[in-house]
């Protein structure tokens, strides 16, 4: 698994020159994740990419944190022939309702005029506006020195300031930060090579307290007002994809005030951490392949002939009010269309559909440290992605994330220990009318329950259910439909039929429909089109009834809550 401490730049030299040639490598990996009930380390069972046959067109398998549990794998039926459940499961019928993928809605084959680009209140965009609509030019927005706790600490603020000595006598005294991390960065960029002890001696000058604390072995300005996304507030927030860049290079390099300690009392304790300090330490294989994904990511964007030129990021935390949720027990729609299979995957065969990701609730999970399940790869495959962690404050149980307009930079095989960078990805997606990718990703964070049981009580099925349908529900016309699979199935115990119900209800109450990946578990497709087939030909609607607690809906939902667990 983790390759040997050495305290050397060896390690990762390759890694800071970049040679090119590396990008080509795809060797053959068939380890397989360790069980481990942390966000960070969960894996999961039968997935194709785990295997050796993975191939470097792969994309994260949505599995996010799904392990295996011995033994519970049995044949088709198996398991509905059990505790007193096969009376109910005799209804289940072979046949099926569901759809063909081509059958599902994507965004390019239901592209409706967006209008030109607005800002308001609400929606933050830091690009010259008039400037976009009427030349479609990525122009930086003028920015203002601004230093409050409703906006990102920049680290070139004149307010950052840090303890210096200077003069003849040494005394101390406060200085811009700003000014002592171009003193000591700059001469970086004259070199024409670099080693590991170059860059961890300069991030530490400005960060002096963290001298002793931060270790180096893993590792061998145009944006000035960034609001932040605030748990309870509805708001978004446009970037181009050059200022992603520029804010993810001072987070590469540590820059950023106040956001290096999550103690109950910081700042900024709700908010995941930004500065890739941790990243930095503690060398493994698997940080290995990230700063490999990381490095790649920054030759791209620094390469003339290669960065991105015009493209638009959004990134939309989404709050359901009282009044939006809904009432599930009266709720009269139908289920909708479902396509299912153990075959391909959320990213592949769901282009253009609103995508899940799995999330944990500080969005990005392990990402900057050592988790290497599907958030994390997607992060790290679209490491645009990454700077939600800068300004999204922890998700609460009625909140989501959408990212609309990220672009994939990297192609990757393997998961968890087995994860690898395999070289670059080829984009070919087209930009909508605000220059923003035609990729949609919904981050929704799932419950963990220490005892399986729990899930079934109705307070945790009505959580989930809201959580769905908070990045589920339809804001305009012509929504595409969903691209999901075994959200919070692995460490988090969730029952993968239940769960996979759960967001079938949501989707039928948004009026999408729903594509389902279930990873190489063909049990689980089988009993997924029995339960849709029930569903449909009974004419079953979303509202659901309660006894005892426990959730108890038409006879499939019976089944799924007194399986044995």
């Amino acid at each position: 698994m983790a390759g040997s401490h050495r305290n050397n730049s060896d390690q990762v030299k390759d890694l800071m020159q970049f040679d090119h040639a590396s990008e080509n490598s795809n060797k053959e990996n068939n380890k397989d994740e360790k069980e481990n009930n942390s966000k960070e380390s969960t894996s999961k069972a039968s997935c194709p990419t785990c295997s050796a046959s993975s191939s470097s067109s792969s994309r994260p398998s949505g599995n996010g944190d799904v392990k295996g549990r011995p033994g519970e794998r049995n044949e088709p039926g198996q398991s509905q022939k059990q505790d007193g459940a096969s009376s109910s499961s005799s209804s289940l019928s072979s046949s099926s309702s569901c759809c063909e993928l081509r059958d599902l809605k994507r965004l390019r084959q239901h592209h409706s005029k967006m209008g030109p680009l607005t800002y308001s209140s609400t929606h933050i965009v830091l690009i010259d506006v008039p400037i976009f609509n009427r030349e479609r030019k990525v122009v930086a927005q003028t920015g203002r020195d601004i230093w409050n706790s409703n906006l990102v600490k920049m680290p070139d603020s004149s307010h950052s300031l840090m303890t210096a000595k200077g003069g003849f006598f040494q005394q101390s005294s406060l200085v811009p930060r700003w000014k002592v991390i171009t003193y000591h960065l700059a001469p970086l960029a004259k070199k024409t090579s670099l080693d590991v002890e170059d860059v961890a001696e300069a991030i530490i000058k400005y960060n002096q307290k963290y001298k002793d604390k931060w270790t180096f072995d893993a590792l061998s300005t145009f944006v000035k007002v960034v609001p932040l996304l605030q748990g309870g507030q509805t708001a978004s927030i446009t970037l181009s994809q050059l200022q992603i860049a520029c804010l993810l290079a001072n987070a590469f390099f540590c820059t950023f005030p106040h956001r290096n300690t999550s103690t109950p009392k910081s700042e900024y304790h709700n908010y995941p951490t930004i500065n890739f300090s941790s990243l930095f330490w503690s060398w493994s294989d698997r940080k290995k392949e990230k700063l490999r994904a990381i490095m790649h990511y920054f030759k791209v964007v620094t390469d003339e002939k290669t960065k991105p030129k015009g493209g638009l990021v959004t990134f939309e935390r989404r709050c359901l009010s009282d009044t939006d949720i809904p009432d599930w027990r009266r709720c009269e729609e139908m289920m909708p269309k479902l396509y299912v299979s153990s075959k391909g995957d959320i990213e592949t065969e769901g282009t253009g559909m609103l995508q899940v990701d799995f999330a944990s609730s500080w969005i990005g999970g392990g990402v900057l440290g050592s988790g290497l399940v599907q958030e994390e790869i997607l992060f790290l495959i679209n490491p645009e992605l990454i700077v939600s962690r800068l300004f999204t404050e922890k998700l609460g149980d009625r909140e989501c994330l959408i990212i609309t307009g990220s672009q994939q930079y990297s192609s990757y095989s393997g998961y968890g220990d087995s994860f690898e960078w395999t070289g670059p990805h080829e984009e070919t997606l087209q930009r909508d009318d605000w220059s923003r990718l035609q990729r949609q990703i919904l981050a929704i964070d799932a419950q963990h329950y220490k005892h399986r049981k729990e899930q079934f009580k109705m307070i945790n099925v009505t959580r989930e259910l809201n959580k769905a349908y908070c990045g589920f529900q339809s804001i305009g016309p012509n929504e595409p439909d969903i691209a999901t699979g075994k959200w919070g199935c692995g460490a988090f115990n969730g029952d993968p039929h239940l769960k996979a119900v759960i967001q079938l209800m949501a989707a039928a109450k948004a009026n999408r429909g729903v594509a389902f990946f279930t990873f190489g578990d063909e049990d689980l497709e089988q009993g997924l089109k029995q339960i849709h087939h029930l569903l449909v030909k009974e004419k079953t609607t979303v509202a659901v009834r309660t006894s005892e607690g426990l959730l108890c809906r038409s006879e499939v939902l019976w089944w799924i809550s007194h399986r044995p667990v």
